[in-house]
């Protein structure tokens, strides 16, 4: 599913305007990463948990001189499933 889809369906559900279900993603989406940014975890009850992790540095190889690099420290979203969606995935 694409976010175009997901705004379809959600349009459908909802009883919604695409463009008005388009803003509500949009939103989400924007209000996630502005948390993420803050180093601040987002935590939607039954989904998951949107969180920011650090990554320590770390050896690796270039793969086309197959020397040693640096690969450096640096930070990533994280997402992890709450309960409820990790049970309907089994």
């Amino acid at each position: 599913m694409n976010k175009s889809q997901l705004i379809e369906m959600i349009a459908n559900k909802a009883n919604l305007s695409k463009k008005s279900a388009n803003n509500v993603i949009d939103l989400f989406i924007e209000s996630v990463k502005k948390n993420l940014v803050e180093n601040k975890k987002v935590t939607i009850t039954g989904f998951g948990t949107f969180s920011v992790s650090s990554r320590a540095a770390r050896n690796g190889v270039n793969p086309q001189t197959g020397e040693p690099i640096v690969i450096p420290a640096t930070k990533v979203p994280r997402f992890k499933a709450g309960k409820e969606l990790r049970a309907l995935i089994k």
